[in-house]
Parts: structure tokens; sequence; C-alpha cells
């Protein structure tokens, strides 16, 4: 009788075959584009946890409603400072974490 047993991979070997190995260029973009997302995410959920609408929220922080859907769909082109802005405004701390050389370092 054949051995019907699956392999199982995990989700580190996935992306290894399929996107790249760690510290490669395209591995790289992949991770930052995923966090990024998840940014964009985090900033819709605070944002209707507000009960603001994406209009009230850019008025709130100075920009077009325009702008806030495209940080909430894609924060790749924000910088950091209308990051910084947008939780300002919605009374919402975020914390950025850095590694340097094995080093943790956290800023608020």
């Amino acid at each position: 009788m054949a051995d019907n047993e699956m392999k199982s991979y995990s989700l580190a070997e996935m992306k290894d075959k399929y996107i790249g190995k760690a510290g490669t260029s395209e591995r790289e973009d992949y991770e930052y584009e995923l966090r990024m997302d998840v940014l964009g995410q985090m900033i819709k959920v605070a944002r209707k946890e507000r009960n603001l609408t994406q209009e009230q929220l850019g008025q709130l922080v100075g920009v077009q409603k325009a702008q806030i859907s495209k940080l909430e769909s894609s924060v790749n082109s924000a910088t950091i400072d209308t990051i910084l802005k947008v939780f300002k405004a919605l009374n919402a701390n975020i914390y950025f974490s850095i590694t340097l050389e094995n080093q943790h370092l956290k800023l608020v």
C-alpha cells in the first residue's frame, strides 16, 4: 500500500521556497509590504474605534480623505511624520522597535 501521508511545511519554509530566503531583497521587500499592510489595518481599526470617517480623520490630521484612504490600504507612500500625526489625531500611542547589533531599542 502506498504511503498517503502528506508532507507539511512551516510558514518559514514556504516563504523561503516561494518568496526568497531571509536576507534576500525579494524577502525583505515582502516583509516590508506585509508590515505596511498591518500598519494600514491598524489605522483603519483605530479610526473606526473612534467612530471617525476617513474625511473626519483627514480634517484632524490636515490631509484629504483620499490620503487617509491610501494610508489604510497601503502605507508605502506615507511619511513617518504623517503616520505619527494620524495616530496622534486618533489619540493612540504608537511604538517603534529597533534592533542594533543585537541590542534592542524601543522608541515611543
